[in-house]
């Protein structure tokens, strides 16, 4: 074996153990990650969020049945007028 082949051999082992140590590591992130409940995560992303300026908005589902509601919706639906006027 030449001395660049014996260079060669050496980086190959040298990355294949490397390799093996990243992918231990991995796994236990990956352990370590998995006991997080999702509630969690969604706490820390929100107070990351907040962390850097974003303000959340709540909004909820809001639905109506009366029938004053719907003749009025179906009218609007109807006219022709324009929506904005300038």
């Amino acid at each position: 074996m030449t001395n660049q082949d014996a260079e060669l051999l050496e980086l190959v082992k040298k990355l294949t153990d490397r390799v093996d140590a990243l992918e231990v590591e991995i796994k236990e992130l990956r352990v370590l990650n998995a006991e997080v409940p999702e509630e969690t995560m969604v706490a820390i992303a929100a107070a990351v969020a907040a962390y850097l300026g974003h303000r959340a908005k709540r909004r909820q589902a809001h639905f109506t049945t009366s029938a004053i509601w719907q003749s009025g919706t179906r009218r609007r639906q109807h006219a022709h007028d324009p929506l904005h006027l300038r």
